[in-house]
């Protein structure tokens, strides 16, 4: 699934890419063939699509695939062998830990200078620089120094031959053209390592930009163990995919003149890749449904009929497909148009039309039906029975009624509105009677009252 960190770099990339007619570019890196599955691939071009990065746009290139690049990968690392950068290694963690007395501490150079040749088991390492720093030049961070010391003689290659991530990385970077490199500052700790390795290729390192970590409500870094992180749920709940995209580009970086809601070909032109903040961003969940909400309400009317036809149908809808009425649906959206924060909602908000009875909700019945329920239901079914079947004409009629059993009208239609619809909160009390119709809501009261009884 498409974290939604990921996501978040991707449209940084996207729009800088976009801002200097450069080439944003999508790289699976699928070395590890238990984590590789065609049907995650289309799932990740698929997300990148419904945040607006289309595989048929201009600016999109790709994907490429980390394991098509093999060759290569093994061709840099003896490049790197011959040229006296890199040497092979017998060591076992349990050797080094006997040499170190540490499991913490680093490899300690122990086969630099032994010269081994290449054999099955035996690792290629990275000979790094004993002095001096490596200064990684990042847009967001400034220039962090990394002592070379510091920085242990890292493996580049296993004892099978095949390349790490480390090296692979830089090697596709350097096929692809990649002169950005905007990512999560999980990865800084690499950098210098990566840098070292362009170096030691003969190539100019991209230029950096590490983002700040994105994290909960208790600051931690949001984990697709303890999180909802996947893009795709967020989509299925009902969040429209435009203010999926507002939030995240406004997490750790903001337009200024508190300027929030803003459609994304608005946040493209104006993203600095430079004003993001370093400090971690915080996934508001709570934030990201009001701007939700926002989107919903911006919506013409056809847009969010249309948008809600997922959440009409099975399995989300409760009703029998013949009891759906695409019309009368229409008639109540504009409605619920107002009041939803996710599409999800709308399922809920219009059950009570097309299920043959309403919803049954203990929480809702026990909170309306209490004393001098059954009286109010009596004698509102008394004078709904002959009332003019219009919204305005059946509000008078039940602010009469309550105020015959000393009510004001949100008390008095407590009881009316769970008898009719099941819940104590939804779209407008007058409008839903009338468009569900007399001779149903006579029947749900009478079913009601009967309840009571």
């Amino acid at each position: 699934m498409f974290h939604v960190g990921g996501a978040r770099s991707a449209l940084y990339n996207w729009a800088v890419a976009r801002q200097r007619g450069g080439t944003f570019v999508l790289r699976i890196e699928d070395t590890d063939a238990a984590r590789n599955q065609p049907e995650w691939i289309d799932g990740i071009i698929n997300a990148l699509a419904a945040i607006g990065i289309h595989k048929d746009d201009a600016t999109f290139e790709g994907p490429y695939f980390q394991s098509q690049n093999a060759d290569r990968h093994r061709a840099a690392a003896a490049q790197l062998l011959a040229g006296g950068h890199a040497y092979y290694c017998d060591c076992t963690r349990e050797q080094l830990n006997a040499r170190t007395g540490s499991e913490q501490l680093g490899y300690d150079g122990f086969c630099r200078e032994r010269g081994l040749e290449y054999a099955e088991g035996r690792a290629l390492r990275f000979r790094t620089p004993d002095e001096g720093e490596t200064v990684v030049v990042d847009l967001i961070r400034g220039e962090p120094a990394f002592p070379n010391a510091a920085i242990e003689d890292f493996v580049i290659a296993r004892g099978d031959g095949s390349p790490v991530f480390l090296l692979a990385n830089v090697v596709d970077d350097l096929d692809e053209g990649i002169t950005e490199v905007i990512r999560g500052e999980e990865h800084l700790s690499n950098t210098p390592k990566q840098q070292l390795l362009w170096q030691a290729l003969g190539a100019t390192a991209p230029v950096w930009a590490h983002l700040p970590v994105i994290v909960n409500e208790k600051r931690q870094k949001l984990s697709k163990r303890r999180d909802k992180v996947a893009l795709e749920d967020y989509l299925a709940e009902g969040f429209l995919p435009e203010a999926m995209v507002n939030y995240l580009m406004l997490l750790g970086w903001g337009p200024g003149d508190d300027v929030e809601i803003a459609p994304q070909a608005q946040l493209e032109q104006l993203f600095r890749v430079e004003d993001v903040n370093t400090s971690p961003a915080f996934f508001d969940v709570k934030k990201l449904t009001a701007f939700n909400g926002e989107y919903i309400r911006a919506l013409s009317p056809a847009d969010f009929t249309a948008a809600c036809a997922p959440w009409l149908t099975a399995p989300h809808a409760p009703w029998e497909p013949a009891a759906f009425d695409q019309k009368l649906f229409e008639t109540m959206a504009p409605l619920a148009q107002t009041r939803l924060a996710v599409l999800s909602e709308i399922t809920a908000n219009v059950d009570f039309l097309f299920l043959a009875e309403p919803v049954e909700d203990e929480a809702s019945w026990n909170k309306a039906m209490k004393a001098g329920a059954a009286e109010v239901l009596r004698d509102a079914r008394a004078a709904f029975a002959t009332a003019t079947w219009e919204a305005e004409e059946l509000k008078a009629v039940l602010l009469a009624v309550g105020e015959q059993h000393g009510l004001k009208l949100g008390k008095a239609q407590a009881p009316v509105r769970v008898a009719v619809t099941g819940r104590t909160v939804g779209l407008p009390l007058f409008e839903s009677l009338e468009l569900l119709g007399r001779e149903r809501v006579l029947a749900r009261l009478d079913a009601a009252s009967a309840k009571l009884a």
